[in-house]
């Protein structure tokens, strides 16, 4: 049997062996012991995936697929789990889990927040998205695709755009390239505790990105030491991942005193 590629899904099943042993190859074998691809289709980087991984399971939600993965891959019988972004990784994982997969295009960012969600169990992620969601995810400041995503997903992981694939080496081609890229988590990252005013923080800075922050941000009725900083004067863009943070840092510290002088 073989696999219908079914558009809502945005199933873009790819052919070339090449491409597949290559992003199967991306992964370290560092720092975990179990592996999770998701959206395997008809498990054409599974099988090279088994090949070098200990332990592989595949999060799938088409039934077409389920089928035909367990035909072709009776080991994974037990090992296939349903629909990634509404996965407990704790529940079927005790420790660390890397993922990696020939991501849905239509659900790409949701899946790099869902990592981001649970960056301290995923310490590593190598997939391929959508040309332009790849070039986003890896972007630096002062670039035009410097932007949200950028910021939140190098907050918490190193990323590598490690190379480009044509449209023409997928079933069903996409009308757009693809772009795989490498997540490798971030020791440093120093937003324990503060992720939900960081991410107010950036996206409202993004939201408006043309203005000012001392613009963007003052809906958000920021502290007085912080309507002095010097970040204030500039775009959102001109920021680094590493001033959001410690600027979000700032801002939370100013809160915090507010707090204990009322």
């Amino acid at each position: 049997m073989k696999v219908t590629a079914k558009k809502h899904l945005g199933q873009h099943f790819l052919t070339d062996e090449n491409i597949a042993s290559k992003i199967a190859s991306g992964l370290s074998g560092e720092g975990y012991h179990d592996v999770l691809e998701v959206g395997p289709g008809m498990g054409v980087l599974t099988k090279y995936l088994l090949q070098r991984e200990s332990s592989v399971y595949v999060a799938e939600i088409d039934t077409e697929s389920v089928t035909y993965l367990e035909e072709h891959y009776p080991e994974l019988k037990q090992r296939i789990l349903g629909d990634f972004l509404k996965l407990d990784l704790q529940k079927h994982f005790t420790g660390n889990v890397a993922v990696i997969g020939n991501f849905p295009y239509n659900i790409s960012s949701q899946i790099l927040f869902k990592i981001i969600d649970n960056y301290e169990q995923i310490p590593e992620m190598t997939g391929m998205f959508q040309k332009e969601v790849a070039e986003r995810t890896a972007a630096v400041p002062r670039t035009k695709d410097y932007g949200i995503l950028s910021v939140m997903v190098q907050a918490y992981y190193d990323v590598k755009y490690l190379f480009t694939v044509h449209e023409n080496v997928f079933n069903p081609p996409p009308k757009v390239k693809s772009g795989v890229i490498r997540l490798t988590r971030n020791p440093k990252c120093g937003l324990s505790g503060n992720e939900r005013l960081f991410k107010q923080i950036v996206k409202a800075g993004f939201g408006q990105r043309r203005k000012t922050l001392r613009n963007s941000l003052k809906a958000m009725n920021p502290p007085d030491i912080i309507k002095e900083h010097d970040f204030m004067n500039k775009r959102a863009e001109e920021l680094s991942v590493a001033d959001f943070i410690e600027f979000a840092q700032l801002w939370k510290t100013e809160l915090q005193k507010e707090e204990k002088g009322n």
